[in-house]
This record gives C-alpha cells, sequence and structure tokens, in this order.
C-alpha cells in the first residue's frame, strides 16, 4: 500500500485523494488542512485516512506529498518537511509555476526527493466541498523531474497520476512556465485588461456593458478568476510572462499600423493564421501532447439529443473516451466534442454518424 500525504486539502488536494480512494486499498491517504472543518469531513467521508492539525512526524509514513498550498506558501512546507520525511519519500505539488518551486528545492537541497507537478484541471468553484473524483479524468497532468530524480521515482509518480485518470507529460520545468505562461497566465492577463478597457472607455450611459454579449463575455470569462491566486501567479512566473507580453505588445503595435493603413490583406492574413491555429489545437499528433482523436459534432438543442448520440455509437460497440459541451456562439447549434480512445474508433464513428444524419467536423 502507498501512503500519500496531503499538505491543503482544497479543489486539486480533495480530488486527487478521493480519486485515489477510487483504487480499493492500493493507497492510504493523510492530510493536513489550515483550517479544520474541511479535514474533519474529510475524514468523515473516508477520503482521509488519518487528519493532522500539524505539519509534523505523522507525514513521515508517507511515500509521496502533495504540496497543495498557494505556490508562494509551497516553499514554507518543504523547509518544514525536509527533517521529516523518510529518505524514499517524494515530495510534489500542484501549482501551476514550476521554476519558482525547483528553485527553492535547489536552495534546500532537495533535488533527490521532489518531483514537480502540475494537473491541467480547475473549475471556478474552490475549496474540497468543490472537489471530485473525476476532475482529473483525461486531464493532462505535467510532470518535471529534478536532475536528480529517479526513474524508479518517477515511474511511481506516473503510475499514481494515471491512477487519478490524469494523462502524465513529463517536461522540463522552465519550459513548462513559457509553455502555460503562453496558453494560460498571459491570456488571464489580457483577459482583465481587454475588460478594464472596456470600463475605463465606456460611454456616460454604459452602452459597452449594455451591448455586450457572447462574445466579449466568451474571450474575458477568465478575467473573474481569483485576483489573489493570479496575483501571485504572475509575480511568480514574472520572466516568461514578461517575454511573451513585450511579444504582444510588437503584436498589437503592429495591427495598429495595419488598421491605420487600412491594410486589409495583412488584416486578412492575421485572422487566417489565428483561425487555421486555433482549429487545429484539438488535432495535434506531434510534442508533448499525445495524439488525440476527436470529432465536433453539431446537435439541435433539444430533448433528448445527446442520448440519441451516445445511443448510436453504444449501439455499434463504439467506446467514448471523453463528452464536453461546447460552451459558445461559434456554431449555430450546439456542438459536442468526443473523444475517442483511438483513430480507428474516431473513424467509425465520424462515418456512423454521418450516416444518421449529423454534421461532423474533425
Amino acid at each position: 500500500m502507498i501512503t500519500v500525504g496531503f499538505i491543503g486539502l482544497g479543489l486539486i488536494g480533495g480530488s486527487i485523494a478521493r480519486a485515489l480512494k477510487n483504487k480499493c486499498g492500493k493507497y492510504r491517504t493523510i492530510a493536513y488542512n489550515r483550517s479544520h472543518e474541511p479535514l474533519d469531513t474529510a475524514v468523515a467521508e473516508k477520503i482521509i485516512d488519518e487528519g493532522t492539525y500539524e505539519v509534523d512526524n505523522t507525514f513521515a509514513q508517507c511515500d509521496i506529498i502533495f504540496l497543495c498550498t498557494p505556490v508562494e506558501h509551497n516553499s514554507t512546507y518543504l523547509a518544514k518537511l525536509k527533517d521529516i520525511i523518510s529518505d524514499n519519500c517524494i515530495i510534489t505539488d500542484v501549482g501551476s509555476v514550476k521554476g519558482y518551486i525547483h528553485n527553492t528545492v535547489k536552495e534546500l537541497h532537495m533535488e533527490k526527493c521532489f518531483i514537480g507537478g502540475h494537473p491541467m484541471a480547475g473549475s471556478e468553484k474552490t475549496g474540497y466541498a468543490a472537489s471530485t473524483d473525476t476532475l482529473l479524468e483525461n486531464a493532462y497532468f505535467a510532470i518535471t523531474p529534478t536532475s536528480e530524480s529517479s526513474q524508479a521515482s518517477i515511474d511511481m509518480y506516473k503510475e499514481l497520476v494515471t491512477d487519478t485518470g490524469a494523462i502524465p507529460v513529463i517536461v522540463d520545468p522552465y519550459i513548462h512556465d513559457f509553455a502555460v505562461a503562453g496558453i494560460s497566465h498571459v491570456p488571464h492577463l489580457i483577459a482583465s485588461s481587454l475588460v478594464n478597457l472596456v470600463a475605463d472607455n465606456d460611454t456616460p450611459d454604459e452602452l459597452m456593458r449594455m451591448l455586450a454579449a457572447g462574445g466579449f463575455k466568451d474571450i474575458t470569462r477568465i478575467a473573474s478568476s481569483s485576483a489573489d491566486m493570479w496575483s501571485q501567479i504572475c509575480v511568480t512566473n514574472e520572466a516568461a510572462i514578461s517575454k511573451l507580453l513585450a511579444k504582444y505588445i510588437e503584436s498589437l503595435c503592429r495591427i495598429k499600423e495595419y488598421v491605420d493603413n487600412k491594410d486589409r490583406d495583412a488584416i486578412a492574413d492575421m485572422f487566417v493564421r489565428s483561425k487555421e491555429y486555433r482549429d487545429s489545437i484539438n488535432l495535434r499528433e506531434k510534442g508533448l501532447i499525445l495524439e488525440n482523436h476527436s470529432l465536433l459534432v453539431n446537435i439541435v438543442d433539444k430533448e433528448g439529443s445527446l442520448n440519441e448520440i451516445t445511443s448510436i455509437l453504444s449501439d455499434n460497440k463504439i467506446s467514448i473516451k471523453n463528452i464536453e459541451i461546447i460552451h459558445n456562439r461559434e456554431y449555430r447549434d450546439g456542438v459536442l466534442m468526443i473523444d475517442f480512445y483511438d483513430k480507428t474508433a474516431s473513424e467509425l464513428a465520424n462515418n456512423i454518424l454521418n450516416a444518421n444524419g449529423y454534421t461532423i467536423t474533425k
């Protein structure tokens, strides 16, 4: 049995603990949480086998410990755990910035026992009460070993991640930080700045606010995220964010020139290039991301539509890996994104759904 510790039992820590508890006795769990109520609830629900109100020798039993507190606080807990853990224990974290904690690990000379982690999953809700045993299912989980991480430790960690339902991806911590700066951190800043641009330039009768609809709300949805969490992320991944912001400012200046000069060809080319890349995001087959077999299925928003599609696939013995409703106005009807386990299943589903009158976009 593997003993797993949690420092912090919020949305991510709680979801990992719940997922591991589904493995029928393979994992034993220990947890500390600053607030006692979520910890007591988790123990009462038997998601956590042993709770403690202090970060103490209780954690000496652990084979792996997850740091699930804000990025800057994790460093403090690392120092506390250094003299508690056994020689074979792995410490990991779930923060969206990896370079910051890896630097702390080097300063503390803890490279042998640390492997960074970042589950690419979340929710607009927070806290243990919002945790679920399926939150990480089919989500990518970045794993960032140190130069001294043993292969045995990495393999054990990958197995645990797989047991949560997530997909492990090994990546250098600094490459990780540059990647998430581009796909997550900078977009959050841009969304926030767009909202403030409208707020600062609205008409006296707030016409912009009144007319703001699907498109504006879609591209600025993430501006409603936690200010405390995102300000902390920005100051711990400052180098990557600053580098990409500089490139973005340069691109905005070029776009302004296109508009000032009424350069329609350049503007059109920008839209074409962005559309092609965006449309390819779920179809990547190379690099760090595993091959993806997805179909976008247009459906009419009426009772029974979802059940009809899943029944057609089930009747033809086609297994679905994941199914998601696309919440935007990019398509006239509702759209389902259905993921399959392999190319054969995807192609068969495409043919069968087409034969049943559904419009498919790969």
